[in-house]
């Protein structure tokens, strides 16, 4: 009896080294696999194994874009409108503009609306209250409908910016 008491010790501590042996190998895997996956997903792992430097090969070789050149157009005239003051006291918004379009052959066809820009801007110009030119904030929301509005007036010719080139505020 005393016998079968000692084996069944043994094979009970076998069993509990077994299980550890288990655990310390599947701890051991997972770690080596989440270094892996950050290795791979990180970039590093493509860098080691020389596949990134074929990439910035690649990069390298291909040529800048040709930058574009700005064209302008400048014929609109000047606007002079009287600001919404909500009281008998006038103030006057005196705006000239200048429109940034893609290339040459727009000038012409902005020409042939150029009317019609005229009516929106001023338009819009009449119902603005001096308190919305105040600050470069206001001046950016000023240019951001001014562009809504001729984008819309000129379609589908695309101005892509306006550009304040004489502002007056009295």
């Amino acid at each position: 009896m005393a016998e079968e008491a000692i084996d069944d010790g043994a094979a009970g501590g076998r069993k509990r080294g077994s299980k550890r042996l288990i655990i310390v190998g599947l701890a051991a895997l997972l770690l080596m696999v989440g270094t892996a996956a950050a290795l791979y997903f990180s970039g590093i792992a493509s860098t080691l194994l020389g596949k990134g430097e074929e990439k910035v090969e690649k990069k390298v070789e291909a040529p800048p874009p040709a930058p574009k050149v700005a064209v302008f157009y400048d014929d609109l005239p000047d606007m002079l409108v009287n600001l919404n003051t909500g009281t008998r006291k006038s103030s006057f918004l005196k705006l000239h503009v200048s429109l940034q379009i893609e290339g040459e052959e727009d000038k012409a066809k902005i020409k042939l609306v150029q009317a019609r820009i005229i009516d929106t801007f001023q338009t819009y110009l009449r119902e603005l209250r001096l308190e919305d030119l105040k600050g470069s904030a206001g001046l950016y929301r000023l240019r951001e409908e001014l562009l809504m509005r001729v984008n819309a007036a000129v379609a589908p010719v695309k101005v892509d910016d306006v550009l304040f080139t004489e502002m007056l505020v009295q």
